[in-house]
């Protein structure tokens, strides 16, 4: 299963670009010997539009445009569910084993997510209750993923 990463707002050259960059590696090296494949991070600038509805309208249409037909949509949201490590990859290994092929995980820009969004996904998980600004929640997840081909392969990287 091919799994992408969509953003809203394109991360600058830094120390959190290097770490997130080094996640996803890690995990496009580990991932295809368990069936899960590293496929791309979708980046798209953030809408200029003058109020926050019409910004995320815009912001959605475009995530849209890169979901591979019949693709898992997973949103990053508060208000979404909290798993832990195990469980995000049992959810990951899941999806791959009923034969899915595209994966994204969505990260939206700071007006949030458009609420057509939140019908189309499959699931909106939830990486704590604090903000993240976006280059950090883009470490995160890229390390969760790692973590998670770690987890299903049982390499000893997730202790508990």
């Amino acid at each position: 299963m091919r799994v992408g990463l969509f953003a809203v707002g394109r991360l600058k050259s830094g120390p959190e670009k290097d770490l997130a960059a080094r996640y996803f590696d890690r995990f496009a090296k580990a991932g295809p010997a368990i069936g899960l494949e590293f496929s791309r991070v979708a980046e798209v600038a953030e809408s200029r539009a003058s109020n926050a509805e019409t910004r995320k309208r815009e912001e959605a249409a475009l995530l849209q445009k890169t979901l591979a037909e019949g693709s898992i949509l997973i949103l990053l949201d508060e208000r979404g569910k909290t798993l832990d490590s195990e469980a995000f990859a049992k959810v990951l290994s899941s999806y791959r084993d009923q034969g899915k092929r595209d994966l994204m995980i969505a990260i939206g820009g700071a007006d949030g997510l458009d609420p057509a969004l939140y019908e189309r996904a499959d699931m909106t998980l939830c990486l704590g209750k604090m903000t993240w600004p976006h280059q950090l929640v883009r470490t995160l997840i890229a390390e969760q993923l790692y973590r998670a081909v770690t987890i299903l392969s049982g390499h000893p990287y997730h202790r508990v």
